[in-house]
This record gives structure tokens, sequence and C-alpha cells, in this order.
């Protein structure tokens, strides 16, 4: 079996870069979208519906590539944490964060066009967040950088600082879990090793 082209059908930079510091150079093709046409309650079920669909968006511009869609989000205490609309959002977010445990979901789609397969997945990772002051929560927002993260906060950046613990897989609270999609990959006939770059 041929290895096909691998495609990440999301801008995210974290992303790429998780999949490049893994040996996999994926074809960046960003999805554009809708999210907002999916409203479900269950997180799980919502990053995978999400995930799919951003698949499936990218998938009609290439013929025999493998395409890796993924959606991220994070619950406390029952409430759907996406990326904030504003500033305030987010220290409101973070005020109700602080101290507690969340749990971040991201679905995996990974859709085959050579073998016309799809699989789709979704990792947990259990996210105890510090309890951080008023004064850091601040300047954490106005450094700007949670108000592009599912979560309000980026475990690879300033955020990693108010993070405690994390129970489940690290690279899954970045945006795409690693050994599952490692997983995935075996289930469609592939090895993690067929797509990596030699320099």
């Amino acid at each position: 079996m041929s290895v096909p082209q691998f495609v990440l059908a999301s801008a995210s930079p974290a992303r790429r870069s998780l999949l490049q510091g893994a040996g996999i150079e994926p074809t960046v093709c960003q999805s554009n979208f809708d999210e907002s046409q999916l409203q479900l309650s269950d997180p799980a079920e919502l990053v995978q519906k999400l995930a799919l669909a951003k698949a499936e968006a990218v998938a009609p511009q290439f013929a025999d590539a493998l395409i890796l869609g993924c959606d991220s989000v994070l619950a406390v205490a029952g409430e759907i944490y996406g990326k904030p609309e504003s500033s305030q959002v987010a220290i409101a977010r973070w005020q109700k964060m602080r101290g507690n445990v969340g749990f971040l979901y991201t679905g995996h789609a990974l859709i085959d066009q050579a073998q016309e397969k799809k699989r789709v997945d979704c990792g947990t990772t259990k996210v105890y967040f510090a309890l951080v002051s008023d004064r850091a929560i601040e300047a954490y927002v106005a450094s700007g950088e949670p108000l592009n993260c599912a979560g309000c906060f980026a475990i690879e950046g300033r955020g990693g600082f108010f993070v405690e613990q994390l129970e489940g897989c690290h690279s899954n609270v970045i945006g795409l879990s690693l050994p599952l999609l490692r997983q995935m990959l075996s289930e469609l006939g592939y090895s993690v090793a067929d797509f990596w770059q030699w320099s």
C-alpha cells in the first residue's frame, strides 16, 4: 500500500508544530467550517462531529490523501468552553477555572481517501488548574494567548504556569493526541513511521 499525502485540516500552529516535532510534515489546509452549526451538550460527541466536519470540508480538494481533522473543547463543572469571544469572557472563565479541575476533549477524524475509510475518536485529559490571582489572570489575558485557545489556555505557552497537573495525554491538551493518532493510523493499516520525513 502506497503512503498517501498527509493533510492537516486545521490552521492551528500548535497542531502543525506537534506533527512536525513528531516527524510528520503535513500539508495544511484550513477547513473554514462554521463551528456554530453544531450545538451539542456532550463534549466528546461535539468534538468528534466537529473534527469529522472539518476533515470532510477539506477532503474534496485532495484525491488520495489522508486527512486529519481535529477540534478541542474544555469542560469545567458541566460547562463547555471553546475559544473565548473576548478578553472579558476569558477573564471570567479563568476566575471559574482557577483551583478547579477540567476535562480537555480533542476529537480526531481521519479520512483515508484511497481506501475510502474513516476513523473518528476522542482523547480526554484531566487538567488541574492552579489557584491563581486576579492580577495573574488579567496579565495572562492581556498577553492575548488565551484568546486563541479552546479552554482559554495554551499549556505549551504562558498557560503552562497555571496548570498544576495533567492526567492523561499531554499532547491532547495542545490539540492533537499523538498516541491516539498512532492508534488510528494503525487501524487504517499504516505505521507512523510511514509518514516520517527524513532530512
